[in-house]
Order: C-alpha cells, then structure tokens, then sequence
C-alpha cells in the first residue's frame, strides 16, 4: 500500500569541527609507547639480533640465548633515555618528538652492541680447545 504522505527526512548530521571530533571520551597519547609496543621492540630486536639479517652478515649473528638479554637491555635503555628527555609529553607533537629520540636510540644502542660485540670477539684470540692440535712430525722434531 502506497501513501501519499511524504518520507521522512534524514536526521541532519552537524558537519565536525575542521580538526574532528574532540569528545573528552577518546583520548590520544602517542608517547609512552604501551607495554605490548616495548614487547613488539623487543621481539624484534631479538630477530634482527639472531636472525638472517645484514647487520648479522656484517657484524656476527648472536646466539639466541644473548640475544634476549641484550635486546631487553638495549629497549630499556633507550625508553629511559627517551623518557628523561622526552618525559611526559604534554601535546602529540612532544610525544612524536619523544618517539623519534627512543627509536633513534634504540637504532644507536643496536648498532653500538653488535660492532662492540664484534670487536670483542676479533680481539680476544681462538682459545686452545678452538686452534687445531699440533703435528705430531713438529712435536718429535723440537
């Protein structure tokens, strides 16, 4: 059954404000970065420790069980050096500024512990269970 009576009409929707919708209900804060971001960094520090990666090619991959360690170690301290400059962001913009610092940081303090790692490992000589035993001809001529 058709009417003649007009359709209703849509409820008009206010346009948003030019920078959005700013209800007190929603809240964004970009910096500190969550627990289970910290947990993602970690995770894949560890992976870029001990994976096939560039950095393992050039530098020496880690065994697994150092890399855990280091990586947590790594995280920590530059969310530390990040929170101590960037403390506690008051607008967006300081919070990207604190996040940029602790992901150059953390790039830094990678980087700083596998060359160190490296050099370590080219200064301290092969222990004697690694060089191959001596002839036996050299022993009996000396």
């Amino acid at each position: 059954m058709a009417t003649d009576e007009p359709a209703p009409a849509p409820a008009a929707v206010a346009p948003s404000p030019a920078g959005g919708d700013h209800s007190p209900a929603f809240s964004f804060s970009i910096w500190p970065p969550t627990q289970r971001t910290r947990d993602a960094v970690v995770r894949r520090l560890v992976d870029t420790l001990a994976g096939d990666t560039i950095l393992c090619k050039r530098y020496g991959a880690v065994p697994a069980a150092d890399a855990d360690p280091a990586a947590r170690a790594i995280e920590a301290e530059a969310f530390d050096a990040a929170a101590a400059t960037g403390g506690a962001a008051a607008t967006v913009e300081e919070g990207i500024e604190a996040l940029q610092f602790y992901s150059k940081e953390v790039s830094r303090r990678l980087l700083e512990f596998v060359k160190s790692r490296s050099a370590d490992a080219k200064a301290d000589p092969p222990s004697e269970e690694a060089q191959p035993p001596a002839a036996p001809e050299a022993e009996a001529a000396a």
